[in-house]
């Protein structure tokens, strides 16, 4: 699959088979991830792999849209590291790439995922920062729930011309 193929076919899958994804796939989705660019190449994120039950129903509990948790044999909590920045506060859009490169690798690699955002909830994110243990310098981003996808979706039609404008709001 092209990268263009891939960023026009990928949804967001929320119904997953009961199949374990493969560790050198995790691998490469993760890899992906850190291929993302960032502010200044700072790479200021870190990545917790989530696969234990307990830890996927806590969770749950604590992230209103998380239910597909309960389905999804892996999950990666995006979190971005206030430390490890050049360029002040530019860590929520370095995530956002990492996060995005997340969903597009699993999709070429034959999984489906979904983005579940943390940031900026603040009851999210105080939940997920207990839950994982995440010193104060490091922020929950965003949750990826992954897995062999159990449910197909149609591509829509998203291209508006109309949002396109040239060399100004006014043209």
């Amino acid at each position: 699959m092209n990268a263009i193929e891939a960023i026009f076919t990928r949804r967001s899958i929320r119904k997953y088979k009961q199949i374990k994804v493969d560790n050198e796939i995790l691998e490469l989705v993760l890899k992906s991830a850190m291929y993302a660019p960032s502010a200044r190449n700072e790479q200021p994120w870190h990545f917790i792999v989530i696969d234990d039950p307990d830890l996927k129903n806590r969770v749950m509990n604590a992230h209103p849209h998380a239910k597909m948790l309960s389905e999804a044999p892996v999950a990666i909590l995006v979190c971005g590291d206030k430390e490890l920045e050049i360029s002040p506060d530019y860590w929520p859009v370095d995530c956002a790439a990492a996060t995005q490169n997340i969903l597009l690798s699993a999709h070429a690699s034959g999984l489906g995922a979904v983005w579940l955002g943390v940031h900026p909830r603040t009851e999210r994110k105080k939940a997920i920062r207990e839950i994982f243990g995440l010193p104060s310098h490091v922020e929950p981003f965003s949750l990826v729930a992954i897995g062999v996808p159990d449910e197909q979706k149609d591509q829509p039609e998203r291209f508006k011309p109309e949002r396109i404008k040239r060399n100004s709001w006014n043209s």
